[in-house]
């Protein structure tokens, strides 16, 4: 018998997952005691079973709400233990590049792993991560699976550039990516080149293919404020491109940065999975999402046999 918990936040993808297998639908208690601490209980019995939990890392507090859940199971009797991260959080912060920087993104991993292993091992899911080495921070027993979204991004992209599109990227760090997907795709692949100013300024320099006339449609891995995004929209719309969409796995949007690609006036649609909160949270007349419920039913069933 497979068991389905999440965390507070990823209530909704557990929602969503459930009727796409045979899963019992875990139960906990959540509350809060007056000084901020949380309190947790198991309410289902996990003894024997195939125990699934889905929550990103998507704060501290959320990060800390999986772990103590995780920790549990064990203690409990859960035969085997499966985390979906849907979202790994810091996954930017994978490298120092000033004196004494802390990786944060490394010290996730290791908490993570840190978990106490069941009888029959620990997986985890981690999809369209940032840096596909990632992985290889987690450490010991636990067993590390990147799953890609290829599949959703293209369908999205179909759906939004029509017959004959081309597939951008941001600057020159995704471009074997999005050549990988076009390449797939039967189309081109166009990236900006970018020569950075200060810490947080960048200014476009060129393209590398001709948009003029063409739907282009720009993925990227996340968006967080959508600047990067927004600077290259602008130089494919004065390249001549004729329409503008973006897709993204990770839609982070903080501090209202849907409403500044709105207001930008460059986006005809902007489509993002449900792999972050906030992008399921969001009501915009632009944004538009794709589960990724199906395809961790389907890496569910190739995981746990």
């Amino acid at each position: 018998m497979k068991i389905i918990f999440s965390t507070q936040n990823y209530h909704y993808l557990k929602t969503k997952l459930l009727p796409l297998g045979d899963f019992e639908n875990g139960q906990t208690e959540v509350k809060f005691f007056p000084d901020g601490e949380r309190y947790q209980r198991i309410l289902s019995d996990v003894n024997g079973k195939d125990v699934i939990i889905i929550g990103g890392t998507i704060s501290d507090s959320d990060t800390l709400e999986l772990y103590d859940l995780a920790c549990a199971i064990e203690k409990y009797g859960g035969k085997t233990l499966t985390l979906v991260i849907p979202y790994f959080g810091y996954s930017t912060m994978e490298r120092a590049i000033k004196k004494g920087e802390v990786v944060t993104a490394k010290t996730r991993a290791r908490l993570i792993s840190a978990i106490p292993i069941t009888g029959r091992g620990n997986h985890v899911l981690l999809f369209d991560l940032h840096t596909s080495g990632l992985q290889h921070y987690f450490e010991g027993d636990i067993r590390p699976v990147h799953i890609y979204c290829k599949d959703i991004v293209i369908e999205a992209a179909r759906e939004l550039g029509g017959e004959d599109f081309i597939l951008a990227c941001t600057d020159t760090g995704r471009a074997k990516w999005v050549e990988s997907l076009a390449n797939d795709m039967g189309i081109y692949a166009a990236f900006v080149f970018k020569r950075r100013i200060s810490g947080d300024e960048t200014q476009i320099t060129g393209i590398n293919a001709d948009v003029q006339g063409k739907n282009v449609v720009i993925y990227d891995d996340m968006i967080r404020t959508g600047g990067s995004l927004i600077n290259a929209a602008k130089a494919y719309k004065q390249a001549g491109a004729a329409k503008i969409s973006a897709i993204t796995t990770h839609g982070i949007f903080p501090n209202n940065a849907i409403e500044r690609l709105q207001k930008s006036g460059l986006f005809e649609h902007v489509v993002s999975t449900d792999t972050h909160p906030n992008a399921v949270n969001i009501q915009s007349p632009v944004l538009k999402i794709k589960s990724v419920a199906s395809l961790i039913a389907e890496k569910l069933a190739d995981t746990i046999v």
